[in-house]
């Protein structure tokens, strides 16, 4: 085989270069414009190099998958020049390649010698010996076998073994495949995905098309400028680089045609989908050179063929079919939108611009789809852009373009499609599909008008925009959404893996809100700095990462890039930190013009040498910090030593921790009860609860609750075993005229009915603080909680805040209990779940809490009531049940 006719041939053969269907692949190696694509499996390198190593390996038959436009020809054209040239796959002497659609086309029988001289015009010398004695030399390279409409499946077929023997082409082709013809052969087969695949064994290669990098070359390749070049790119990737298709090489020769003819004749750039393919369109027939008249004839009868293939869902029509649109006026215009395949059936270059015309003669020709919300629903579920399309079409700024090429849009359908949109959009977003709500927003974002934003998601209706599992393309329509209606109170993602590129479209969001939550996701390390910089460039005051795990490396950048935010609120919990990000934080919290009040860092193992950072940062005069919540952080007494000191230190404005879940024990307490006298300490609001607490601890809290410089009023003991006599001594600290305790939870720490008798004397002492106080689960009875109820009903109690869930509560308290309620002038919140009352209790409830309208919620759910002693408990607006 002459490798020189070979290459000449393959380099000058081709299709044309068509906007829509793509620059030819011998065009595209001439200009040096090549760029290989990735593939899968190996995933590391391009198709290319797994093309040869698939070939040079013991399978004999190689499958490259990808869609239209992918690249796969391209691809299979550089690797037979490379052969030719003698750069690669050098242990095969002869190289044969054929397309589908031209042996499709065929329907006589023949051979395979007749097959292989009818695509190189003559017969190879050598051929007898090729079949006999060396087929292992021999590669077929067999381009779009989704194109060939015939069954390769053997079992349909009478398999033949003899290069001479005329067979129907699906055999001669099945008899190659599947080894009974020219065995030894190897065999590389590119095809869209498709069932006729299927039957071909071998190794598949899917086509990846082109990542970002790759587009990037690409466009530095097309344009010779590289200014020109990287500003085209980053347009390109800012408007579009969100939609899929834009990995396709095929789409990026098309951006790349109408950005430079765009880029020279002075035009704007397309700022969304459908301005781009406004522009292709009066690029289209500008270059057809027909009148109006014929031009907008020729979109509606391109509109009808779309419609056809898509509400019937086929690729292709037949000849007869497309002169029933009305074609055969324009049959020699359609080559720019239409390709022919092989036998003679005709489809569009791309689906997207199928959509597109639909979408133009939608709005050119009323008769044919007077309403939008049909003729959407006509094409449900077999068209993906249909609608973008026509809600970019129905703004004047993005139709009118169009209007100079194809005459007048119909202001009825303007008219129409916006009044469905809008009254759709309206019900969408009152309903809790978040699928249609990202829907909504792409419709709005392709409509670029922001006063339709501002009437459609009016933000006192829509204060929080919540959303989940987001694409780039949702962020994208989010984003625009966010900034049509400027600063909002929260912007909330979760559940969505942050890439660079996501942070980069959100960036003006999350400036634009006041709290933005970024809970459960997976940001990677080089989107933090971009995060960094928006919250501390906007209005964020609370940034909530947790659940999102960060790890201390991340958290480093993190730290670095937010010491000019204005941030009060930083939470972080259950973000993977260990102590070594301690010291990061520390540095934050220590930056003087750092101001953050509320550090939450629960659920993270940081143990008490990352706490101890935390606590040295309290003593520097610019830690701004009141509240730290560092719940089961693997904590010990040595933690509250550290603690203890920084309270003490003058500087810090700490007045809120939560240890809870911390292993600090009873001489922690002990430890940080010292600082809690002492003047210069501020700290209001504690939790120790399930700390490993007894009573031994209590002692001192007692004297704390007696010191005059004591503070605190707030106070979680909560899952500790207290015990009586402990329980008891924090009693008599809570008698204490001094006593500034608003807030006791002491929800089971094994409590008796002599501690509770002793808590009804606090509340009735007269001195007592005490607002709300929280008993649950300490099982002491009728008798235990009626000392309770005793003191609800005493003027001198100030209770607004009752649990007694799980006392072990019967029918028999319901007297005390409603003679409470009438005496108490300050109880709004009772907590009964979870007891034993009975219907017996309803009748002289009810009517308590409809006398008592000042109080708010008496809860009783869990309780053994009957279906009619509920329907009771209804006609009382204040009982949850």
């Amino acid at each position: 085989m002459d490798k020189a006719d070979f290459l000449t041939r393959i380099l000058t053969t081709g299709n044309n270069s068509t906007i829509l269907g793509g620059q030819s692949p011998a065009s595209v190696i001439n200009t040096r414009k090549y760029v290989p694509v990735a593939a899968r499996p190996g995933n590391q390198g391009f198709l290319d190099d797994a093309i040869r190593t698939a070939l040079c390996g013991e399978d004999r038959t190689v499958v490259v998958v990808g869609p239209e436009g992918s690249g796969k020809t391209t691809a299979l054209h550089k690797l037979l020049v490379d052969w030719a040239s003698g750069e690669c796959l050098q242990n095969f002497s002869h190289v044969f390649n054929f397309q589908f659609t031209k042996i499709g086309s065929s329907m006589d029988e023949l051979c395979l010698e007749t097959l292989i001289q009818q695509g190189y015009h003559q017969r190879p010398p050598d051929f007898t010996r090729l079949v006999t004695e060396e087929p292992d030399g021999v590669l077929f390279v067999f381009d779009g076998l989704d194109e060939f409409k015939h069954s390769l499946e053997p079992s349909v077929h009478t398999l033949t073994s003899d290069p001479y023997h005329l067979v129907s082409v699906s055999c001669l082709l099945a008899s190659l495949l599947h080894g009974s013809l020219m065995k030894g052969a190897t065999f590389l087969v590119a095809t869209r995905p498709t069932d006729g695949m299927k039957s071909i064994g071998g190794i598949r290669l899917d086509v990846l098309e082109f990542q970002k990098p790759q587009r990037e070359v690409y466009f530095n390749n097309f344009f010779p400028d590289p200014t020109v070049a990287s500003e085209a790119f980053l347009h390109m990737e800012r408007t579009l680089g969100f939609y899929d298709f834009c990995v396709s090489p095929r789409f990026c020769w098309t951006v790349c045609s109408i950005y430079e003819r765009l880029i020279d004749s002075g035009t704007k750039l397309p700022e969304t989908l459908s301005q781009l393919f406004v522009d292709i369109l009066v690029h289209l027939i500008q270059t057809l050179s027909l009148n109006k008249e014929r031009s907008r004839g020729l979109v509606l009868a391109l509109g009808r063929m779309a419609s056809h293939c898509l509400h019937d869902q086929h690729s292709s029509c037949s000849k007869h079919a497309v002169d029933f649109f009305g074609l055969e006026q324009s049959i020699t215009s359609v080559d720019s939108f239409l390709r022919v395949h092989g036998d003679g059936e005709l489809s569009f270059h791309s689906k997207l611009m199928q959509e597109f015309v639909l979408a133009v003669a939608f709005f050119l020709d009323p008769s044919t789809h007077k309403d939008a919300e049909k003729m959407l629903d006509n094409h449900k579920g077999c068209s993906k852009f249909l609608d973008f399309f026509m809600s970019g079409l129905s703004e004047p700024a993005q139709y009118r373009l169009l209007e100079d090429s194809l005459g007048m849009f119909s202001s009825d359908q303007i008219k129409g499609f916006k009044s469905w949109f809008k009254s759709s959009s309206e019900k969408t977003l009152k309903n809790y599909d978040k699928s249609e709500h990202y829907r909504c927003f792409h419709l709005l974002h392709q409509a670029q008008n922001e006063s339709l934003v501002k009437e459609i998601l009016n933000p006192p209706a829509h204060p929080c925009i919540f959303h989940e599992n987001l694409s780039l393309q949702d962020c994208a329509a989010l984003n625009y959404v966010i900034t049509c209606l400027g600063e909002r109170e929260k912007l909330s993602v979760s559940r969505t893996t942050i890439l660079r590129e996501i942070m980069e479209i959100l960036a003006p969001s999350v400036s634009l809100s006041h709290t933005v939550i970024l809970s459960s996701c997976s940001i990677h390390k080089d989107c933090i700095p971009l995060l960094a910089s928006a919250v501390s460039a906007g209005a964020t005051r609370e940034l909530n990462l947790s659940h999102s795990i960060l790890g201390d490396e991340k958290l480093q950048v993190l730290c670095a890039g937010l010491r000019e935010a204005k941030l009060h609120g930083l939470n972080l919990s259950v973000c993977g930190l260990t102590a070594p990000c301690c010291g990061d934080l520390a540095t934050l919290l220590t930056s003087q013009s750092f101001q953050l009040q509320i550090l939450q860092m629960m659920f993270n193992p940081i143990g008490d040498q990352g706490f101890t950072k935390l606590c040295e940062a309290m003593h520097s005069p610019n830690c701004k910090l009141q509240e730290l919540h560092v719940q089961k952080c693997d904590l010990t007494a040595a933690s509250m030593e550290a603690f203890a000191s920084a309270l003490c230190s003058g500087q810090s404005r700490l007045t809120k921790i939560d240890f809870r879940g911390n292993t600090t024990g009873d001489s922690g307490v002990e430890a940080l009860c010292k600082a809690l006298r002492q003047p210069l300490c501020k700290l209001r609001s504690l939790g120790l609860f399930d700390n490993g607490l007894t009573g031994a601890c209590l002692s001192s809290l007692k004297e704390v609750f007696m010191s005059e410089h004591c503070c605190l009023s707030e106070l979680d003991l909560s899952l500790n075993n207290l015990g009586q006599e402990g329980a008891l001594l924090l009693c008599h600290g809570l008698k204490s005229p001094s006593c500034p305790i608003e807030i006791l939870n002491l929800t089971r720490c094994e409590l008796t009915s002599a501690v509770f008798d002793e808590l009804g004397s606090v509340l009735k002492n007269g001195t007592c603080q005490i607002k709300s106080l929280l008993l649950a689960i300490n099982k002491v009875g009728d008798q235990g909680v009626k000392y309770i109820w005793d003191a609800l009903a005493h003027p001198n109690c100030l209770l607004e805040e009752l649990s007694v869930e799980m006392t072990g509560l019967t029918d028999a308290c319901v007297e005390d209990l409603c003679a409470a309620l009438r005496a108490s002038h300050t109880l709004k919140l009772l907590e009964l779940r979870n007891n034993s009352l009975t219907d017996a209790a309803v009748p002289a409830i009810v009517q308590v809490m409809k006398e008592k309208q000042n109080m708010k919620e008496l809860n009783l759910k869990y309780n053994d009531f009957s279906e009619d002693a509920l329907e009771m408990l209804d006609t009382c607006h204040n009982i949850r049940y």
